[in-house]
């Protein structure tokens, strides 16, 4: 497989679209919806409530310290579906490849989508695969969605309308390694970093917290925009404001090197295996032990905590002892970061 190329008759609906999608797709993937072969899958509902949401991967470069494409995309949907207080359950992967593409790297990125589903317990169960003409498309895209089911007692999580004064903000981990990983792994830049993605599938983490009972009143994980655009946007409107203190922030040594040499703020830097969690009080101490024994939350802290004061704002306080507003990013600080 390894010198052969992506054509367009792979894309045309005939037999060579067939034997791929035989070959590669249903290969890995395989599972007994998937193997139905129709043209919808066909699912058994199993909750009063769903989640559902879709994205789309055009991260350039496709492969990365850390990850690829294939891993950001199932991470990626299967966070936002753990996020709103989900259990992520199925998944659907369109792609879109470039004519000429390599057939070796297109089997390494779907097997490791088949790796990391696996690991997450989600069934990708549909999809699609259109080529366009060579130029017409970056290498590789890939469209996801995502159905989780929720629980009646998480339903407001998304909307953070629960918070109050004295709640505890929570992240579980050093910010901005994704974000730098890919642009340090960029041909143009001629930059050599040791930092890798923190790309990771944060389900089970996040079920370890609420299967244990804690009142969490807000998640969201800090992708594009980064954990300032998060807090920002959390507050904006409330008649409530939050501080976040640098001090407790984790950020690593090759993140902050590379943000201080390219001018970037690590507030404001991508993340993709980050959640950002608001929680009573009483409960934060305890949440900070159980995220503890889990692998992807070895470094959470307590960074801040939501106040009566600057209704609508966020705030930093800074290790110099000032205060500083987080405002929502204004722009794209880093293209086709995921």
């Amino acid at each position: 497989m390894s010198k052969e190329k992506i054509l367009l008759g792979h894309g045309s609906g005939g037999r060579m679209s067939h034997d791929l999608i035989d070959s590669l797709f249903a290969r890995y993937f395989d599972n007994e919806i998937l193997r139905q072969q129709s043209d919808s899958a066909v699912l058994e509902p199993c909750s009063k409530h769903l989640a559902f949401t879709t994205d789309s991967f055009v991260v350039d470069p496709i492969f990365f310290p850390g990850g690829n494409i294939g891993k950001l995309a199932i991470a990626g949907t299967v966070n936002d579906l753990a996020v709103s207080g989900a259990v992520p359950k199925y998944i659907s992967a369109g792609f879109v490849i470039e004519e000429g593409f390599s057939m070796e790297d297109l089997e390494t990125i779907v097997k490791t989508m088949a790796e990391e589903a696996s690991k997450a317990d989600v069934k990708i169960v549909t999809g699609d695969t259109k080529v366009v003409d060579k130029g017409k498309c970056d290498k590789v895209f890939i469209n996801t969605s995502g159905i989780g089911v929720l629980d009646e007692k998480f339903v407001s999580i998304g909307s953070g309308n629960d918070i109050k004064s004295g709640d505890k903000i929570i992240i579980n981990g050093e910010i901005g390694a994704h974000g730098m990983a890919i642009m340090a792994a960029r041909n143009d830049l001629n930059i050599s970093a040791s930092i890798n993605s923190d790309c990771a599938c944060l389900n089970g983490l996040i079920r370890k917290v609420l299967d244990a009972g804690i009142k969490v009143k807000f998640m969201r994980d800090a992708t594009r925009g980064g954990l300032g655009t998060v807090a920002a946007e959390l507050v904006r409107g409330k008649e409530i404001g939050l501080q976040i203190d640098e001090e407790k922030l984790v950020i690593g040594e090759g993140v902050r090197g590379m943000c201080e040499l390219l001018g970037f703020d690590p507030l404001y830097v991508a993340n993709e295996g980050k959640v950002l969690m608001v929680v009573e009080a009483a409960d934060a101490d305890k949440t900070i032990s159980l995220m503890h024994e889990h692998s992807f939350g070895k470094e959470a802290s307590i960074i801040g905590e939501i106040s009566e004061s600057h209704k609508g704002k966020a705030w930093l306080n800074t290790v110099v002892g000032g205060k500083r507003i987080i405002e929502m990013l204004s722009g794209q600080q880093l293209p086709r970061i995921c």
